[in-house]
C-alpha cells in the first residue's frame, strides 16, 4: 500500500480553523510541519509523523468523534519553532468507523503502514483502548515487541464493558501474541486490586508506582528506550496540570509528564507513540490541550537528543567497562554525547540500562534489569 492509498483512512487538516484564520507566523511551529491539507505531503525526510484519532467509544457508547486531536494541534502548532533539523508531518485524522473494531483496523492500516516506512508515528487523541490497535500494527508486520503504558490504572478489569477498562487482557492473552515485555510507568495503588500486582509480576512484566517514578524519573529511561510501543494516558497527569483528568487529583506533573515524552522521543527503538484519553468537553481553559503540546515539542525535544548519540558499533563515542558480577562477565558502555547507558546480555546483545544499573553490578551483585532481560531473551 502506498501513502497515496492511506487517504482513503484520513481527513485533512483545516489550518485556516487551527489558527482561527489569523495564519500561524514563521517563528511557529504550524509553519514549519509538512501538513496534509489537499493532498498528503511528501513525509520521507518526516522524523515525526502525526495522526489524529477522534475515536473515544472505547470509554462508553456516548462518547462520539470529537475535536480533541485538533484542540490540542492548534495549541502544538502556535509553540516556538526551536529544533530546525527535526522534521514532522501531520496526515490529519483517521476516519472514525461504524464500529469501533473499524476504528481499530483503520488506526492499524495507517500506523503499519508508516511503520513499514521507517517512520516513528505518533497517534494523537482517542480513548486510550486505541493501544490496542496501535499493538496490532506490529501483529500485522509479525514483529515481537517491548510495550510501556504510562497510566493511573492498570485497565485489567474484567468487569468493565468499556473496552479502555480492559484492553490490556488482549494484549497479555492474545493468540498470536506478539509481546515481549511490558512496563506499567505510574499506577496508583488506590485504584489497584493488590491481587493483580501480583499476576502480572509472575507474567515477569514490570510495574512501577507513581511515587517511586517521581523518585527517580530517569529510572524510566531506559525501559522506554528498548520499548517499540509507548501510550501514555492522560489520567496518569494531576487534575492541576490536566483540568480535563477527571480520574483523580493526583499523578505526575506537567513538567514529569514531559520528561517521559521527551524519552519517548530520544529512544532510537520507540517508533509508535500513543497520547491518550483527553475529552476536550472536560478541559477548562484548553490547559489540557496546551499541557499536551507541550508534551509533543518534548517529543521533538528527545528526537533531537537522539539525532546526536552514535550507533553502538561506534566503540571510540563510549565508554567501556567490563565487569564480572556473580561470575557473569559482561559489558557496560556509557555514551560520551549522551552519558546513557547499555550492558551486555549473555547472547552479546546490548540493552540499555541505568547508572544504577552498573552500580548494582559494581557492588558484585545482579542488576535485577539484567536477570529480566535473560529470562526473556
Amino acid at each position: 500500500m502506498s501513502l497515496h492509498s492511506l487517504s482513503d483512512f484520513l481527513e485533512p487538516i483545516n489550518m485556516a480553523m487551527l489558527s482561527n484564520d489569523e495564519g500561524f507566523k514563521e517563528t511557529q511551529l504550524g509553519s514549519h510541519v509538512l501538513v496534509y491539507e489537499e493532498e498528503l505531503p511528501d513525509i520521507d525526510t518526516a522524523d515525526l509523523v502525526i495522526v489524529g484519532c477522534g475515536e473515544m467509544r472505547g470509554m462508553g457508547m456516548h462518547f462520539t468523534n470529537n475535536d480533541a486531536p485538533d484542540k490540542v494541534r492548534a495549541a502544538f502548532y502556535s509553540l516556538f519553532y526551536w529544533h530546525t533539523e527535526v522534521i514532522i508531518a501531520d496526515l490529519g485524522n483517521i476516519k472514525t468507523g461504524a464500529t469501533v473494531n473499524d476504528s481499530y483496523a483503520a488506526v492499524k492500516t495507517v500506523v503499519s503502514e508508516l511503520l513499514q516506512m521507517g517512520k516513528k508515528v505518533l497517534i494523537l487523541g482517542g480513548s486510550h483502548d486505541i493501544t490496542t490497535a496501535q499493538y496490532q500494527a506490529y501483529g500485522k508486520m509479525n514483529k515481537i515487541i517491548d510495550a510501556v503504558v504510562v497510566d493511573a490504572r492498570i485497565d485489567l478489569d474484567m468487569e468493565s464493558v468499556q473496552p479502555a477498562d480492559q484492553f490490556l487482557v488482549e494484549m497479555f492473552t492474545g493468540i498470536p501474541n506478539h509481546l515481549k515485555h511490558y512496563t506499567h510507568i505510574g499506577f496508583q495503588s488506590y485504584f489497584m486490586h493488590p491481587d493483580m500486582l501480583e499476576t502480572i509480576d509472575k507474567l515477569g512484566f514490570d510495574c512501577y508506582r507513581v511515587g517511586k517514578v517521581k523518585e527517580s524519573i530517569e529510572a524510566m529511561e531506559p525501559a522506554i528506550r528498548n520499548s517499540e510501543l509507548f501510550s501514555f494516558d492522560i489520567a496518569s497527569i494531576q487534575n492541576a496540570h490536566a483540568p480535563a483528568n477527571r480520574l483523580t487529583p493526583n499523578g505526575f506533573n506537567g513538567e514529569e509528564a514531559c520528561t517521559l515524552m521527551q524519552y519517548a522521543g530520544l529512544s532510537h527503538t520507540c517508533n509508535t507513540i500513543g497520547l491518550y484519553g483527553y475529552l476536550s468537553q472536560q478541559d477548562q481553559h484548553e490547559l489540557t490541550a496546551i499541557q499536551q503540546a507541550h508534551m509533543l515539542w518534548y517529543v521533538m525535544d528527545g528526537i533531537h537528543k537522539g539525532k546526536q548519540e552514535a550507533d553502538l558499533s561506534n566503540h571510540n563515542e563510549f565508554n567501556e567497562f567490563i565487569m564480572a558480577f556473580a561470575e557473569v562477565e559482561t559489558i557496560f558502555l556509557q555514551s560520551k554525547r549522551t552519558s546513557r547507558w547499555w550492558m551486555q546480555l549473555h547472547d552479546g546483545k546490548y540493552v540499555a540500562c541505568s547508572y544504577r544499573d552498573y552500580l548494582t553490578a559494581c557492588n558484585n551483585d545482579i542488576p535485577e534489569r539484567w536477570l529480566r532481560a535473560v529470562e526473556r531473551s
